[in-house]
């Protein structure tokens, strides 16, 4: 009985060992995420106890609100939305190397075949600090674009433009900073310009005809300077990449931001010029299946935040945009098929002076289209929407 216990034993051993027949990283070699989060080395020893320095974050952000929507002025529906929820990692793992985890659950999961990633995830990135003049960011990232909509936080934009609404900011590839001076810096970076095919890219897929690229990437240069003891900021921007072969796109965009005291002002202006409609709003004003090629989009945004109080915020936002076709391809002939307004208007109210992240806001928002000749030729229909919001948002600082 004993021999068979014992063989039974080493049998099991075996078998268990060839299904894991080495762990990943040598055990004397770990350094857990835990040991990255809490730094090994001690700052302070107390009684006994070792005090250890936090070198990293963890957040959690989310908003919800109460929603009443209107379209072409007639009352639609009331409901309650999640309009934002995320959960985000960042820190130092040396004085060199540092790294940025965020996902979105209020985005599609499923993995992208090009990036391999699931297309939730927003930042997924390793920086490497090479010296004070130059670093470089691998992997999952925003894009180096100018424009304040596009470079901060979603949650302080509150409701994006149609342009950014439209526009896949986070990309993977390669992104080289470099810091001409403390107030002058210079980025360069190369990413895929889609996360997925050419069908997961386009609803209509690529029109007939016309070949996918080799190279589906996406090159762009952005400087950022800071003025006036920083309460200006500007950002200029310009990208150029290849959808599909005899199709490329071009970006110049730009952001112009003051903020001191109790104001924050800011101006866009944004530009897209592409051989094959990637932001699908022509697109979707035809009747027939076809992706519209040569598009150009304009976008001009102004917003002033005024904290008029220390637990109260208001802020008006404006955006006017347009959509157009510059050379004939089979439905869409050339000229202007849409314009389009945004306003806003909100109250936002900060009730915890302790609690920055915390607020309640009533949030006012109008969208107006103006359908051209020939966006109405090819079956277009926009209809103005409005919708008044009351909610909540909440960035919780868990680490």
């Amino acid at each position: 009985m004993k021999k068979l216990i014992l063989s039974l034993f080493i049998f099991v051993s075996v078998c268990s060992y060839a299904q894991n027949p080495k762990t990943l990283v040598a055990d004397e070699d770990l350094h857990t995420l835990v040991e990255s989060i809490i730094d090994r080395r001690d700052s302070v020893k107390n009684d006994g106890y070792k005090i250890r320095k936090i070198k990293s974050h963890i957040n959690l952000e989310f908003a919800s609100s109460a929603n009443a929507y209107f379209t072409a002025g007639k009352f639609d529906e009331m409901s309650f939305k999640m309009n934002r929820v995320r959960f985000e990692i960042y820190g130092r793992l040396t004085d060199h190397l540092s790294y940025h985890f965020r996902q979105s659950f209020n985005r599609y999961s499923n993995p992208y075949s090009v990036e391999n990633i699931a297309s939730s995830i927003e930042y997924a990135n390793i920086k490497w600090r090479v010296n004070d003049r130059f670093d470089i960011v691998a992997g999952k990232q925003f894009l180096a674009v100018g424009g304040y909509e596009g470079y901060v936080n979603g949650l302080l934009v509150r409701e994006f433009s149609e342009f950014n609404n439209n526009f896949e900011i986070f990309q993977t590839g390669l992104k080289g900073s470099v810091y001409l001076s403390p107030t002058q810096h210079l980025y360069l970076q190369v990413v895929n310009h889609r996360s997925g095919t050419d069908n997961d890219m386009y609803i209509h897929g690529l029109p007939e005809g016309i070949e996918p690229t080799k190279f589906p990437l996406l090159a762009s240069a952005c400087w950022m300077g800071w003025f006036a003891d920083g309460a200006i900021n500007l950002q200029y921007s310009a990208s150029a990449g290849q959808l599909a072969k005899g199709r490329n796109i071009y970006y110049l965009m730009c952001g112009n931001i003051y903020e001191k005291g109790p104001v924050l002002a800011y101006l866009d202006v944004l530009y897209q010029r592409s051989g094959l409609d990637t932001q699908h709003r022509i697109t979707t004003l035809s009747s027939q299946p076809m992706t519209a090629q040569h598009t150009q989009y304009f976008t001009v945004i102004a917003n002033v935040d005024y904290r008029f109080l220390p637990k109260w915020n208001a802020y008006i936002k404006g955006a006017y945009e347009t959509a157009g076709v510059y050379e004939d391809n089979g439905l869409f002939n050339a000229g202007q098929y849409m314009t389009a307004w945004n306003a806003q208007g909100c109250l936002e109210w900060f009730p915890f002076t302790e609690e920055k992240g915390f607020k309640v806001f009533a949030h006012y928002v109008y969208k107006g289209f103006n359908l051209t000749e020939n966006a109405l030729a090819i079956g277009g229909h926009k209809p103005h929407t409005q919708r008044i919001s009351l909610g909540i948002q909440y960035i919780i600082p868990v680490l």
